[in-house]
């Protein structure tokens, strides 16, 4: 009867740790559905596009 008793209380001993590992799972499962964002919302980044010009001064001042 004591093995029994070990495996319950083993158990009882984990659900706080189960119970923590699926607030973590879950929390950003609620925070999206907490945003209250709409179709014309738009997340960008404004930055230009490279012309290159970097790699051509590398490439030409390579010595070989």
């Amino acid at each position: 009867m004591t093995r029994h008793t070990n495996i319950g209380f083993g158990l009882i001993c984990a659900l706080p740790r189960f119970a923590l590992l699926a607030a973590m799972l879950l929390a950003p499962l609620a925070a999206m559905h907490a945003v209250q964002a709409g179709a014309d919302n738009f997340i960008e980044d404004g930055r230009k596009l490279s012309s290159g010009a970097g790699l051509v001064l590398v490439v030409g001042l390579q010595r070989g």
